[in-house]
């Protein structure tokens, strides 16, 4: 595997950077997931734009334009002769003291790497999921925005923790208010009554590309979508429920918190957009 990094592309092993990085000793830097479809990388100019905008509200000065960050990630994907996978994007504060101070850290570190993934497993798409509502709290937009996407996870990974301890992939998590916010890595989304609901941004979610290019298969599809304010009680009662995001893409759930969902399979509308999302992913639609 050819790993990029500032500017080369280099064999994994030798892909290192300082422990005295900020992004190793504080989660002090930003990251995108990316996935591949067919050797071409999807929404790759929506994925650069984000990570740029998350690196401008932790003022953190990326060392390449975003055409050049863009052009880094195609290479790193031709390099590594992916057809279908996924990309890691990452830029880090760099290194410096031990100590938060950034004006005392330098040479922040740009890194690409491409491989293959698999979130889950196919049975789970056909049959859908069951997950649970985590006590561990989405961080509160005050304190951090989690519009940020940042390399300090340990809030969704304390959560995680707590679905994997009850036998569950995901976790739902709910804000400090006690409203639907999303799950440890992906959004979700409701079907009620024809229409598709989806917590807002103020929710204190994370605004995925994947959940995006969600909302507008649907609106093109003349699905009503809402994005609105929900509780766990709205989760309960949907007639489908779905996470999207860019390992996962959309899968179904088919159980909360022990409670079925709808008929407790994969509903129509989450297998249309199913369809209809891997159908725009590959260039087809």
């Amino acid at each position: 595997m050819q790993v990029y990094l500032n500017g080369s592309l280099v064999p994994k092993e030798q892909a290192v950077v300082s422990v005295f990085d900020h992004g190793l000793l504080y989660g002090d830097g930003v990251f995108e997931g990316i996935r591949v479809y067919s050797g071409r990388v999807f929404l790759l100019a929506e994925h650069v734009d984000r990570l740029y905008e998350s690196a401008r509200a932790i003022r953190l000065e990326i060392p390449l334009m975003p055409a050049d960050m863009a052009q880094a990630v195609e290479k790193t994907v031709a390099a590594n002769g992916i057809r279908d996978g996924y990309v890691r994007l990452v830029v880090t504060r760099g290194a410096g003291s031990l100590g938060l101070d950034i004006r005392k850290t330098s040479d922040p570190q740009v890194i690409v790497i491409a491989d293959t993934i698999t979130l889950y497993p196919p049975e789970m798409y056909e049959q859908g999921m069951a997950i649970v509502t985590a006590s561990t709290i989405r961080n509160h937009p005050a304190a951090l925005s989690p519009r940020i996407k940042s390399l300090n996870y340990l809030n969704n990974i304390l959560a995680k923790i707590e679905g994997t301890d009850a036998g569950a992939p995901e976790a739902l998590m709910l804000n400090h208010k006690g409203d639907v916010a999303e799950c440890t890595g992906d959004n979700i989304f409701l079907v009620r009554q024809g229409e598709l609901l989806t917590p807002p941004r103020d929710a204190g979610i994370l605004e995925g590309i994947t959940r995006n290019a969600v909302i507008r298969l649907a609106r093109e599809a003349g699905i009503e979508v809402r994005e609105i304010t929900l509780q766990r009680h709205d989760v309960y009662v949907a007639d489908e429920c779905f996470l999207t995001g860019t390992a996962a893409e959309i899968v179904p759930v088919t159980s909360v918190d022990g409670r079925k969902i709808g008929a407790g399979r994969p509903g129509p509308v989450t297998q249309d957009l199913l369809r209809r999302f891997h159908a725009f992913a590959r260039g087809e639609g």
